[in-house]
């Protein structure tokens, strides 16, 4: 039955891409990851601007989504915020490095957490923040509240691969399908704690440090801070010559200058 649901919802998001992509006929489309949707976004903003001609629309998704919509030829740019696996045969370039911040509410004492720590948290292992102490003693009786990214979602699958390894999320974890709305929850909610794009964690939040690094793009750029994933734009089939004018701009000095610009590090 979550198979079943988690099919239905997949086959609801990319016909929602198909049919909204279709009724903007803009000349080239990039779908995908929630994480990279808003930088894609910002890099289209100026690239639009400066190729009246050669608009690029922009749509989110997920990184499932993104992928299955570059390989049935849906999109023109799949965009997918994880490295991809052996049997994931695209085309691709990294067009940025992004941290994955954990994040709490600004009230949180916690200056940091090991990567341990974290497993056994998101494991459901550790089911109190009582548990925790800082030199002030310990923190507050408050039960845990975990918030987690949706199947498919390749904050969550790189949160997989570079926190849990073999433990699973625990089932208790409140889902959400957006880096938005992990930080509006994780935002409102002291007990709570979650994981999201280091560029898009913003001053209302709290990011800890991660096995004693700081969550910053510097310790990012220095091949410090542990939790790194790439940022990639995918394609099954050789772009035609407006997309690749895009993906071009993205790559290039002026387009990673805008990226770094909003916290992330860029891959020239």
């Amino acid at each position: 039955m979550k198979w079943l649901l988690a099919a239905l919802v997949f086959f609801a998001v990319v016909t929602f891409l198909v049919v909204g992509l279709g009724k903007r006929q803009t000349a080239v489309r990039a779908v995908g990851s929630t994480s990279i949707q808003p930088f894609a976004e910002m890099l289209a903003e100026t690239f639009n601007r400066d190729h009246p001609d050669n608009q690029v629309d922009v749509q989110g998704g997920g990184s499932a989504a993104g992928l299955q919509a570059a390989k049935n030829a849906i999109a023109d740019i799949g965009m997918c915020s994880r490295a991809l696996k052996p049997d994931e045969k695209f085309d691709s370039v990294v067009i940025a490095h992004d941290g994955l911040a954990i994040i709490v509410h600004r009230s949180n004492p916690l200056r940091g957490l090991t990567r341990d720590q974290i497993r056994n948290l998101f494991a459901g292992r550790i089911a109190n923040w009582s548990e925790f102490r800082t030199p002030d003693g310990p923190l507050p009786n408050l039960k845990i509240h975990l918030i987690t990214r949706e199947e498919g979602s390749g904050t969550r699958e790189a949160f997989t691969k570079l926190i849990m390894g073999k433990d699973h999320i625990a089932a208790m974890a409140l889902t959400q399908e957006s880096n938005g709305a992990v930080k509006e929850l994780v935002r409102n909610d002291p007990a709570a704690i979650g994981y999201m794009s280091l560029g898009l964690v913003g001053s209302e939040l709290k990011a800890l440090q991660v096995d004693g690094i700081d969550p910053t793009v510097a310790e990012v750029k220095a091949g410090h801070y542990p939790l790194v994933r790439p940022f990639l734009f995918v394609w099954s089939a050789k772009p035609g010559p407006k997309a690749q004018l895009y993906i071009d701009f993205v790559c290039s000095a002026a387009g990673q200058r805008l990226l770094e610009s909003e916290g992330l590090v860029g891959e020239r």
